[in-house]
């Protein structure tokens, strides 16, 4: 994937829960780049402040969007 034409799907606040997110896009063929400014994990603290972005191939959006939207309880519950 070319980083400069990839687009921001999701932010978090802490590279863990970004790092999470892209491994469930790969396990759907979806390859993904986590990106954040924490001068080289010397301050984690910046990511909570600045936050983690989670990028993909602009041809990936809308997909990875749908997979990492959240679930309506009811629907998942299977109570429609």
């Amino acid at each position: 994937m070319d980083r400069a034409s990839a687009i921001v799907v999701e932010s978090f606040s802490d590279k863990t829960f970004a790092e999470a997110a892209a491994e469930l896009l790969a396990s759907e063929g979806i390859e993904a780049l986590v990106v954040s400014d924490d001068a080289g994990g010397l301050l984690p603290n910046l990511d909570f402040a600045r936050g983690v972005r989670l990028m993909v191939a602009p041809t990936d959006v809308e997909r990875a969007r749908g997979i990492l939207a959240p679930v309506d309880d009811a629907e998942a519950l299977g109570d429609q």
